[in-house]
């Protein structure tokens, strides 16, 4: 980033939205501590969702679905060659059997009338059924804590509008088993061992291409998410998934460094040197899992956060080491009560919880943030593992999110960025993040995919991760 963003001085008085802390800690983690069990409630929350925009978000999503998206698993019929048909499709064979003046058959329509009779008798009367076609159909989400929209204060529940959605509009009850991990090392273990089947995880960046690599990813089919048209290109094509055949992006962030203004001199802050001064001794946070911690001592250090080098590890190890004594706590979930009331001054952090933070800041507590350059930049992107047992499913449900209500709603709840253009050039959205937010979570003039390629964590052999937990380990017991 060219110029700093430096949130300095906020309106007197100026309360934001009380928000609470989401599960979406410990991105970096790779295999060692940090992340959290379970996320923090939120509160007081009471201008948010209002029950109209909660009715609004099924009928905008079914506005936002594309002609050519295919009609999910449970309400499909096929033609003779058993390739599924489209709503539009089954209308127009529909139509020409009983003789109803309609629009022009496609090209698709006449192969299939061009068949044998029985071939078309069976393209309208045969149905796809799921468990006899008339139990309710399955769909297994795994993401992060606290990160989704759910309902509480007044936000919009993700998962019931698209339970609702689907039966309006396919006619068939969908269940979402909905469940939740807290770091990505965690979702990998889950999926490797076999025992589990999901259809939908979130996870990040540096997992993804980790999951690809060993073949634990489906391709997408992109006829069924014709809301991917919304993604903005600057978040395709992006090194872990170069042909974007695996992942759709969900929300993006950057780490920054917070700290209360009125326990540390405006002067000392604005780099990451402020986590290594000695004047804040006992009143410094730094992050409880390595990779997080290691690469503020390399992005200080101005060393490759990807380096194979292990002498440039070993010298990052130094830089914690020396900063150890000015630590008062290692932590993930910790830093929000210790920040928010005094205890603690200074933490780097993820851009979005910044506001987690602001919103319950002690009346003696003025906290501030700054992006220190360089810095980590990462994403969080929606994937169908391969042990997904309702993939066309999946990526109706994948569709669904990205959509404008609700791609919204997600956003405005969890808080951090999003990479999808329906939200960005909301107003409403706009206007219910406020300014403050805005500057934050979208920093003008930065171009994204260039500080993304440069800065961004990417997947470590699994002989560097076992050799940088090794150095966590030294860290943390001496």
């Amino acid at each position: 980033m060219d110029e700093r963003t430096c949130l300095r001085e906020r309106g007197a008085g100026k309360k934001r939205r009380k928000r609470g802390g989401k599960g979406r800690s410990g991105r970096g983690g790779e295999g060692h501590e940090g992340g959290r069990s379970e996320g923090r409630k939120r509160e007081g929350r009471k201008d948010h969702e209002t029950g109209d925009r909660k009715e609004r978000a099924g009928r905008d999503a079914q506005t936002d679905r594309d002609p050519r998206e295919s009609t999910p698993r449970g309400s499909r019929k096929i033609d003779a060659t058993g390739a599924l048909l489209s709503r539009g499709e089954i209308a127009e064979l529909e139509a020409e059997a009983s003789g109803k003046k309609r629009k022009p058959l496609s090209d698709r329509g006449r192969k299939v009338l061009a068949g044998s009779v029985l071939g078309v008798a069976a393209a309208l009367i045969l149905v796809v059924s799921v468990a006899g076609g008339s139990d309710t159909l399955e769909l297994n989400v795994y993401n992060w804590g606290e990160y989704i929209s759910d309902g509480s204060d007044g936000s919009l529940d993700t998962v019931k509008a698209f339970e609702a959605w689907y039966e309006e509009t396919y006619g068939e009850k969908v269940h979402v088993n909905y469940t939740t991990y807290a770091s990505n090392e965690d979702m990998y273990a889950k999926l490797k061992s076999g025992a589990v089947s999901y259809d939908v995880i979130i996870p990040s960046d540096y997992m993804i291409a980790r999951l690809a690599n060993e073949d634990m990813l489906l391709p997408l089919n992109f006829d069924n998410i014709p809301n991917y048209q919304y993604i903005e290109d600057q978040f395709r094509g992006l090194y872990y998934d170069p042909d974007d055949t695996y992942s759709i992006p969900y929300t993006y962030g950057v780490v920054g460094v917070i700290y209360d203004a009125n326990q540390v001199d405006e002067a000392d802050a604005g780099d990451w040197d402020l986590m290594w001064n000695p004047k804040y001794k006992g009143k410094i946070l730094q992050f409880n899992n390595s990779r997080d911690a290691f690469g503020t001592a390399m992005y200080r250090a101005g060393i490759d956060v990807n380096t194979t080098d292990k002498s440039q590890w070993e010298a990052a190890l130094q830089a914690l080491l020396e900063q150890r004594p000015l630590v008062k706590a290692y932590v993930m979930d910790e830093i929000y009560n210790a920040l928010e009331s005094g205890e603690a001054a200074i933490g780097a952090y993820y851009a979005g919880d910044y506001f987690t933070m602001l919103d319950a800041e002690a009346d003696d507590v003025d906290l501030r943030f700054y992006y220190p350059d360089p810095t980590n930049y990462f994403i969080d992107a929606m994937c169908i593992p391969s042990c997904c047992e309702n993939k066309e499913l999946a990526e109706v449900f994948i569709n669904f999110m990205l959509s404008q209500e609700t791609a919204v709603a997600n956003a405005e709840y969890i808080y951090y960025a999003s990479p999808n253009s329906l939200v960005y050039n909301d107003e409403t959205y706009q206007e219910d993040m406020g300014e403050e937010a805005m500057e934050i979570l979208y920093p003008e003039g930065v171009n994204f995919s260039e500080e993304y390629n440069k800065l961004a964590y990417r997947n470590l052999d699994d002989e560097m991760l076992s050799y940088m937990n090794s150095l966590w380990e030294n860290l943390k017991i001496n």
